[in-house]
């Protein structure tokens, strides 16, 4: 079982890490609130999916029905991280625009809605070869 978690686990774990870096670095602060939230750069979760994919093409060859299933997940999250949760994200923005205008009309007051819900593909595949470097090293 730590043959297929431990790779997984340790490319997320280095995801989160180098996406905490990263952002401190670009903000010139320590931010560890982006471990709470979703998007930036790497994807943890394409690293994850990758690592456990990478461990079980690895551990059991990439011809095995557990690979295959392993890598249609990966293939549906890698999508949805990148896809579905980025078009989210755009329509949030929309959704702030018109809040920001009927503010300024005085009309209602709102909260804002979070904006950065998915990744770019850069930061998905990034975080795909993190897994894929993790997932392929005999742990």
């Amino acid at each position: 079982m730590g043959g297929y978690l431990t790779p997984a686990l340790l490319a997320w774990a280095i995801a989160q890490a180098l996406k905490v870096g990263l952002t401190s670095v670009r903000e010139r602060r320590l931010n560890l609130r982006v471990l709470a939230e979703t998007g930036g750069m790497p994807s943890s979760h394409a690293a994850i999916v990758m690592g456990l994919t990478s461990a079980i093409g690895r551990l059991n060859g990439v011809t095995s029905a557990p690979f295959a299933i392993a890598l249609i997940f990966s293939v549906v999250v890698m999508y949805d991280a990148q896809g579905v949760r980025r078009a989210a994200g755009r329509q949030a923005a929309v959704l702030n625009r018109l809040v920001d205008d009927m503010f300024s009309l005085r009309q209602f007051k709102e909260d804002r809605l979070r904006e950065l819900l998915g990744h770019t593909p850069f930061e998905v595949l990034v975080g795909a070869a993190l897994g894929v470097a993790v997932g392929l090293i005999p742990l």
